[in-house]
């Protein structure tokens, strides 16, 4: 039975990269697909935290805030360094991240802060990148030998 759910996790895992990552030659962070979705909480989360009395409980609200921003942070800074022996450390990190903001969603919707439309807003939208960062991560150890997260060189700045 785990045989089964492995292969079928790693075939999802394999048409999701083919359809979205794999072989993909980024620029700039911003046109990767994870980031954007990172970003997207990150905006909610500043969204959610500027109202009512959650804006007052000033631990939670910085909590929650630092660990939304860390997600979109990691993918950056393995971005600018463009090392692929890095790249699955800083994905983890992000999820580690990411399950944060979903814990401290649970906070706020248990003291009142948020309802329950904002609440299962922000955790589907956490859930949902937890997910995509879960399979990236997989494929990435899976076929560590064989896969190449390449970057197009910036142009270097004459001086």
């Amino acid at each position: 039975m785990k045989i089964k759910r492995l292969w079928k996790l790693k075939n999802s895992v394999h048409r999701y990269l083919v359809d979205n990552i794999y072989e993909m030659k980024f620029t700039q962070f911003e046109e990767m697909d994870i980031w954007q979705n990172a970003m997207h909480l990150t905006t909610l989360i500043y969204q959610t935290t500027n109202d009512g009395e959650f804006k007052k409980d000033f631990w939670l609200r910085d909590q929650i805030r630092r660990a939304a921003n860390s997600v979109s942070s990691n993918i950056v800074e393995w971005f600018e360094r463009q090392s692929n022996n890095e790249f699955i450390r800083f994905l983890k990190i992000a999820k580690w991240s990411c399950g944060e903001v979903r814990n401290q969603i649970y906070i706020a919707f248990n003291v009142w802060y948020i309802d329950q439309l904002k609440f299962e807003t922000l955790k589907n939208t956490s859930l949902s990148l937890s997910r995509q960062l879960s399979w990236f991560i997989k494929y990435l150890e899976l076929n560590r030998k064989q896969w190449k997260f390449v970057t197009k060189p910036q142009k270097k700045l004459s001086i």
